[in-house]
């Protein structure tokens, strides 16, 4: 037993994870409750804290300078609020019958116990790796912490060829492409799907298709990689196919990631079907009162579907930090769930979407009609204007706003907000046609892209 416990009457906090859901659990719960009432001791195995993974392919591409600029809070800045923040120290296991951690210091080696009133778990997500020869060899990176990056950039440094390798085309494999053609590689893209970025449509997915070839970036899809092969010197010379070989000095494993609960799942704790944690709306896991979850290690509500979804994005981290940190302190907060909003580019392509996609539609058992219109990004006569295709689903029948996919150059990206909101409010797309959005010529046609769409879509229900 701890002997300081029976001496102090506080409460403990005890964080597992040291960034976006962990940190600003612990944070919000500090302004709630002072030192006098609550300690918090957070564990945290990297060497940050509080950052945005985000961020990671700016700074490899070069766009942003030092890693400092992506760290919102030092853990000097957390422990000067009262938090016990102990750095490079992994949690290895949570006895939930006895409310106790066991955790490592990884330079020292020491393992300790420390018992827990409450227990937030923030515990990230994992890279996809592969089980396949030579995917341990120097020069294959997978980036999800700042660790990673900073790994990935001292190989580019240290590396004489320009020829580098993108396994997967999804968001973090696409945005990584950029980075390595700004650092001046030659970049292939290997992906297992018929186009790039399976969070949209296909038809969509060949837009960017097209984009990233006119880059210079080499698509190779409908292909597996099955092995990396090694040179003499054990380090990375190529990727294959079944079919053929892709010379490469470095590569990136951008397949995607999914959520870190092995210690969840050891522990006993309810996981979804994708592998996260199950909670309530105030981000309790679900049948334990004096435990929450949040962050990439959690599955949240997609409020078109209905279903669990698990979605890692540094906006839902923070928000679910926040909800947790208000219930630990004593106050009341929900999180209610997700439409599932995400945005992206390639050079100057811009690449968003929100709620459902067509196989997604399909697989909940929702009927649908579809639209797909061309539009620009400003009046058209007025200098800059690009073009922008916007396409859009609403359910038969009733018309309600089921997914807006867009893609397009300057000025596309974040007009999928209109289309998050109306989706949040779960309104149709004849609804939609009567918005009231800000115009000029600079900044849109009379009829915005998103409008020109959802008058499409209502004129399609309507003859449904």
């Amino acid at each position: 037993m701890n002997m300081s416990r029976t001496r102090d009457t506080r409460e403990r906090l005890v964080v597992i994870g040291g960034d976006a859901a962990g940190m600003s659990a612990a944070s919000q719960a500090r302004r709630l409750k002072g030192p006098d009432e609550l300690e918090i001791v957070a564990f945290e195995r990297g060497h940050f804290t509080s950052y945005s993974a985000c961020g990671i392919p700016y700074w490899v591409g070069g766009d942003v300078t030092e890693p400092d600029q992506l760290i919102a809070r030092t853990p000097e800045e957390h422990r000067a609020r009262d938090i016990d923040l102990r750095m490079r120290t992994e949690v290895m296991e949570i006895d939930v019958d006895r409310q106790r951690v066991r955790a490592r210091d990884l330079e020292s080696g020491a393992e300790s116990w420390t018992s827990y009133d409450k227990l937030v778990i923030a515990t990230g997500a994992r890279p996809i790796r592969p089980d396949m020869p030579g995917v341990d060899a120097p020069g294959v990176h997978g980036v999800q912490t700042l660790d990673d990056g900073q790994a990935l950039i001292d190989t580019l440094a240290h590396t004489r060829g320009r020829k580098a390798v993108v396994v997967g085309a999804g968001y973090i494999g696409v945005e990584m492409a950029e980075a390595l053609i700004n650092r001046g590689y030659e970049v292939t893209v290997v992906n297992r799907g018929s186009e790039p970025m399976s969070t949209l449509d296909p038809d969509m997915g060949r837009l960017v298709h097209e984009a990233m070839e006119g880059l210079g970036i080499t698509m190779v899809d409908d292909a597996a990689v099955t092995k990396v092969l090694t040179g003499e010197d054990g380090r990375v010379r190529a990727v294959a196919t079944e079919n053929a070989e892709y010379p490469a000095d470095v590569v990136v494993l951008g397949i995607g990631v999914r959520p870190e609960t092995t210690l969840a799942k050891a522990a006993g704790l309810p996981l979804g079907s994708h592998g996260g944690l199950l909670t309530d709306l105030a981000m309790r896991v679900r049948g334990h009162e004096n435990i929450w979850a949040g962050g990439d290690c959690v599955e949240v509500l997609d409020l078109v579907s209905g279903q669990e979804r698990h979605i890692a994005l540094g906006t839902h981290a923070n928000k679910h930090g926040q909800v947790i940190g208000t219930g630990v302190g004593g106050g009341y907060a929900t999180f209610p769930g997700v439409v599932g909003t995400a945005v992206s580019k390639i050079c100057d392509l811009e690449i968003a979407r929100t709620g459902l996609r067509e196989k997604d539609a399909r697989r909940v058992g929702l009927q649908f009609v579809s639209v797909t219109i061309e539009s620009t990004s400003r009046a058209g006569y007025y200098p800059g204007a690009s073009p922008m295709t916007v396409k859009m689903l609403a359910e038969r029948r009733t018309g309600r706003l089921l997914g807006v996919q867009i893609v397009g150059r300057e000025g596309a990206g974040k007009r999928v907000d209109i289309a998050a909101v109306a989706l949040t409010a779960g309104m149709t797309v004849e609804q939609m046609t009567a918005l009231d959005l800000g115009y000029a010529p600079p900044f849109s046609p009379v009829w915005d892209p998103v409008l020109v769409a959802a008058r499409k879509a209502a004129a399609k229900v309507r003859a449904s």
